[in-house]
């Protein structure tokens, strides 16, 4: 039995997605042990182009399960409506290849509407929201004022606690925000919409997961966002607000007694960032609008322009450390093909001295890029399949960021597909 963990050493947006879908077919199953759908990891097959959202990424490989942990925000509708997009497309989900824990908290409507009041509230001091209900919806997690998903299978019992819940938060609804409250009849019709749908995926997994260990199946634990956007760890206050770290992926999925084998981590050639916070490595103008173009750098959830920069040594070497990565996938190299010269951020200036050690939150924004230059290597690599027939720049580019991270780089995407990768 090996267990390995697919995480973002960044911001997210790394390639996730793209990187479960690629070694899923090593693994027996792949797990998404946190975060909800407000984030999309982008999967290029022989069935399509997905943006999965609450879907693990190794729903397209036959024989794999894919299951949905309890540290999952699990919005009934949203999901619903991918099963559906993913079905139409071929895709066989049924309860046998599609599991949903039944200790999952549910996110519910009223999640999303407390989102985008608060977003308004805050005005232009707004955290980035995508606006899908994470903040409030881990909030009332940890306030215990949620529903499992397996209360679902008793109605009765079911809306007497979503009802005792639903008058509380219609206090804040409508005290605070002036807004409408929500009925009991909006409650019961998104039930019978997306909810009871839903509940043949849903079960306990205990003993799906005494089964994995007994028959030594390998997992693969599927990671939302990254290190720097992690509750804990991350650029406080704009993060995500659950843990991005590998270190949770077993007790988000469920198995808390598990141990990870390996933790892949994965990073852009250079550096992406979707939502407000500090972002040392960031450009603008042209040079911006170049960069973003070439990877076609827009949010798969929100279709909004990332914010585009050079490679960040500082904050990577952060999240390969806090991600216990023992290899890195290094994604979109071949977006770099363009440049005469490939700019990299080595170090931060703050407070006129000159450190490769990430700052404390509170010190970002004082923060300025060192940036050095390596040459570019200036053809399509997009064909290339094998490290030592990359041009030599490219190669050199490569080991430059190994050593830098300290960290090796198993992987090297140049290209969306699948099939367009080189492994060390």
């Amino acid at each position: 039995m090996s267990n390995c963990a697919i995480v973002g050493i960044n911001w997210g947006d790394e390639g996730k997605g793209r990187m479960v879908d690629l070694i899923s077919s090593d693994y027996d199953v792949v797990v998404r042990y946190q975060g909800g759908g407000n984030a999309g990891h982008t999967v290029i097959n022989e069935y399509g182009k997905f943006a999965l959202h609450l879907l693990p990424s190794g729903i397209f490989r036959e024989g794999v399960v894919s299951v949905i942990g309890n540290g999952v925000a699990v919005d009934p509708e949203s999901i619903m409506k991918e099963i559906e997009y993913v079905r139409s497309k071929g895709v066989k989900l049924t309860p046998d290849n599609l599991k949903i824990s039944s200790r999952a908290s549910l996110l519910l409507p009223w999640h999303k509407e407390l989102d985008c009041l608060e977003e308004q509230r805050l005005a232009d001091k707004k955290y980035g929201s995508t606006k899908q209900g994470i903040a409030p919806f881990y909030s009332d997690k940890y306030q215990k004022k949620t529903v499992l998903a397996g209360e679902l299978f008793d109605a009765k019992a079911f809306f007497e606690h979503l009802e005792g819940i639903m008058e509380w938060k219609n206090l804040t609804i409508e005290k605070v925000y002036g807004a409408e409250p929500t009925t009991l009849d909006q409650l019961k019709e998104w039930y019978d919409l997306y909810c009871i749908p839903l509940m043949p995926f849903i079960g306990d997994l205990d003993d799906f997961y005494d089964d994995c260990e007994k028959k030594e199946k390998n997992i693969l634990f599927e990671a939302q966002l990254g290190s720097l956007r992690d509750i804990d760890f991350g650029i406080h206050p704009y993060t995500t607000s659950s843990s991005t770290i590998a270190a949770y992926a077993p007790i988000g999925a469920g198995a808390p007694y598990m141990k990870l084998d390996e933790v892949i981590g994965v990073v852009k050639a250079y550096s992406t960032c979707v939502g407000e916070g500090p972002f040392t490595s960031e450009w603008f103008g042209e040079e911006a609008d170049k960069l973003r173009e070439a990877g076609g750098e827009y949010g798969a959830k929100t279709g909004r322009p990332r914010r585009v920069g050079s490679f960040d040594v500082v904050a990577t070497r952060y999240g390969v450390k806090k991600q216990g990565a023992t290899a890195v996938a290094l994604t979109k190299l071949d977006v770099l093909s363009y440049m005469e010269q490939i700019p990299v951020c080595t170090k931060y200036l703050v407070k006129g001295s000159k450190t490769d050690k990430f700052p404390f939150p509170s010190l970002l924004d004082q923060a300025q890029p060192v940036t050095e230059y390596l040459p570019g290597w200036g053809c399509d690599i997009s064909g290339i399949r094998r490290f030592e027939d990359l041009p030599q720049a490219a190669q050199d580019y490569v080991l430059y960021i190994e050593k830098a991270i300290g960290c090796y780089i198993k992987y090297v995407s140049v290209g969306p597909e699948r099939e367009s990768i080189i492994i060390r």
